[in-house]
């Protein structure tokens, strides 16, 4: 939202300290309007303004009500919210107007959309487990859902179920997700539900397939998927816990319909550096995927939305961007950083602000200190993104480079340190010189514990000039690496092992200049020369993926992780030559001069074809007199005698000639 006709500035009953000028300000806002109790006694204020234009509402606890006022009334007029009493108001620091216009000039801005797919389940639910938690699940969801409950042994039941199917079985392995589950049942018996005595079961079958929307497994064992509490549609409990058939119930009983889910990933093939002509080169994305949905698929790989739990490590780790997070793009959240800093910065009069990324278990531990604790300090500005595995180096540093003292990466009990911790150690080494406590990782157990990492001495200001970050990824992070480094250092910049930017070292005395390296490169950092045996290479493009280390049949390739600044980096570059053989018939330039003399050397005299014969002259001919020569060559199986005399009309006109 561009410019809000009305902001609305509540202090809460009186418990935080608003600037409604600075505030202005920062949003470009037509009017600002403050308020006291604007979700209780004062919402009819709040009620007028939903009649039409763009209203900016600063709270974030009481989003829904004001949305259901909106939606109410029906005016057409359009409503953001933003949350600055828990993230910027209530604080033991005091006043903290810069933080609050930062926070409400990032909510001024107007997020691109998210892609989405629908996800269609029908209800069909499968309940898996043993003895009396799995069939009191299954009672609880019959008339709601399609249920069939699978046990695990056989219960001795003395009466028929209604309501749901019943069967035997245990399951073996499992894939898809809500809307898409199949399963594979070993010795799958189904409920004979006629006759009498209690209830009997057919002969065991070795192997069965099942499909089902949503899939609750109260077995007791081991999670079917891998991160299995990203998989929708997979509810999972602990069949000793009495209250768990109640809560799988009603989880499975919402997931009947037709539900949006976001398409978090972009992917493009074209740029993708996973292989080459079955030669192996990147599988990071592969590597760092928790859920399993990505699978390699020929030359690419294949991302499966269904499955995709939208954590974002794939796109903090990819080196091309051919994998990207979009919901969304990386290039708003790049934006958000800008605006923030700047609008910080314009506020508290050239203050360093810090920045603290952070996703959903943060902002309870944010609100939760806020309210009981000493809050947030002044100068430290949350920035939530949905996943903090998503938060690369790329991000870190752009933080840094749009004028952040100092980034915090904020972790939960769930997130998958691996991905946070290789990025922070890439960015670290991108920012060498720079204090180590700029870039970090925390990960309080508490409140408390947050607010002691965070309640310390404010850093220095940052003495850069602050970078716009346009452009992808690995764009802006050599931007903000320019400029924390103040320029170009002396010279690169080494980096850990498996970082995506680095160069290519030649083993130049076994290096046959055959080319292999530069037709497999997908992003054409090795190139050759039009008219010489050359390769060229651009290290600004290069990836690392490795293609061309596997692709060398010489195996003359080294990879070296480093960073160059300069603008050397950005050109070509001769890795290694050689003179071009001329041709002995025609003299036009071809091959390399070395490869075809050495060959020459190997094979004359020392191989029947090559013994006795002038066949070695072949080698040094280029293709064209190669093609002659053999044609007219005495024993060459493509002649075909000398070629009969055109015969005319005056042949036959001739009178010694018979008839």
């Amino acid at each position: 939202m561009a410019k809000p006709d009305v902001l609305f500035l509540c202090d809460c009953e009186g418990t935080m300290e608003i600037e409604p000028e600075s505030a202005r300000r920062a949003t470009g806002a037509g009017r600002v309007e403050t308020a006291t109790a604007l979700c209780g006694a004062e919402a009819a204020r709040a009620e007028a303004a939903a009649s039409g234009g763009r209203t900016l509402i600063a709270c974030g606890q009481m989003a829904t009500f004001f949305e259901a006022i909106w939606d109410e009334t029906e005016g057409g007029g359009r409503l953001a919210t933003a949350d600055i009493r828990d993230r910027a108001g209530w604080t033991a620091d005091g006043r903290a107007a810069a933080k609050q216009a930062a926070l409400l000039a990032e909510a001024a801005l107007d997020p691109p959309a998210t892609p989405t797919r629908d996800i269609v389940s029908e209800g069909v639910c499968l309940v898996a487990g043993s003895g009396e938690p799995a069939l009191a699940t299954a009672r609880l969801l019959a008339d709601r859902l399609a249920v069939t409950c699978l046990l695990s042994e056989d219960p001795d039941l003395a009466l028929p179920e209604t309501g749901f199917d019943v069967a035997l079985g245990r399951l073996g392995s499992a894939t898809g997700s809500l809307g898409g589950f199949e399963v594979q049942v070993r010795g799958y018996r189904a409920a004979r539900m006629g006759g009498r005595g209690p209830v009997g079961f057919d002969a065991p079958v070795d192997s069965a397939t099942s499909r089902c929307d949503i899939l609750v497994d109260l077995r007791g064992e081991g999670p079917l998927f891998p991160a299995d509490h990203k998989r929708e549609g997979y509810l999972r409990g602990d069949p000793r816990d009495p209250a768990a058939p109640a809560r799988l119930a009603d989880r499975a009983a919402a997931l009947q319909g037709v539900f949006e889910q976001p398409l978090y990933i972009r992917y493009d093939a074209a740029i993708c550096a996973h292989s080459r002509a079955s030669q192996s080169g990147c599988d990071r994305c592969l590597t760092v995927c928790p859920t399993g949905a990505i699978l390699p698929d020929g030359d690419h790989v294949a991302i499966d939305p269904g499955i995709c739990a939208g954590c974002g490590a794939c796109a903090a780790v990819c080196p091309s961007g051919a994998a990207s997070y979009d919901d969304p793009p990386v290039g708003f959240l790049f934006s958000r950083l800008r605006t923030l800093a700047a609008t910080y910065r314009a506020e508290a009069g050239g203050a360093a602000p810090r920045a603290l990324f952070h996703d959903g278990h943060g902002a309870e531990m944010i609100a939760l200190s806020a309210r009981h604790g000493r809050g947030l300090p002044a100068d430290v500005i949350p920035v939530e993104v949905p996943n903090v595995e998503g938060v690369g180096h790329a991000e870190m540093l752009a933080a840094l480079g749009v004028g952040f003292a100092a980034v915090a990466v904020l972790t939960g009990p769930r997130t998958d340190p691996a991905v946070p911790e290789a990025e922070l150690a890439l960015a670290r080494a991108i920012a060498a010189g720079q204090p180590e406590g700029r870039l970090s990782l925390i990960a309080p157990a508490d409140p408390d514990a947050l607010e002691a990492l965070l309640h310390t001495a404010p850093p220095e200001a940052p003495a850069l000039t602050p970078i716009l970050p346009a452009g992808g990824r690995r764009e802006v992070t050599r931007l903000a690496a320019a400029a924390l480094a103040g320029g170009a250092p002396d010279g690169p910049l080494p980096l850990p092992a498996g970082a995506p930017y680095g160069a290519v070292a030649v083993d130049t005395d076994a290096c046959t200049l055959c080319l292999s390296c530069v037709s497999l490169c997908p992003v054409g950092a090795l190139g050759d020369h039009p008219d010489r045996p050359q390769l060229r290479f651009q290290e600004a493009a290069c990836l690392q993926c490795g293609i061309c280390r596997s692709a060398c049949p010489e195996d003359a390739i080294t990879l070296v992780p480093q960073l160059d600044l300069g603008t050397a980096a950005l050109s070509g570059r001769v890795l290694h030559e050689e003179e071009p053989f001329e041709c002995i018939e025609c003299g036009k330039p071809f091959g390399v001069r070395s490869t075809i003399e050495r060959v020459v050397e190997k094979l004359s005299g020392k191989h029947w074809m090559y013994t006795g014969s002038d066949n070695t002259r072949l080698i040094q001919m280029c293709d064209d007199c190669r093609v002659a020569a053999q044609y007219h060559d005495a024993g060459s199986p493509f002649a075909m005698g000398e070629r009969p005399r055109v015969r005319t009309t005056d042949d036959y006109k001739k009178p010694d000639k018979p008839h």
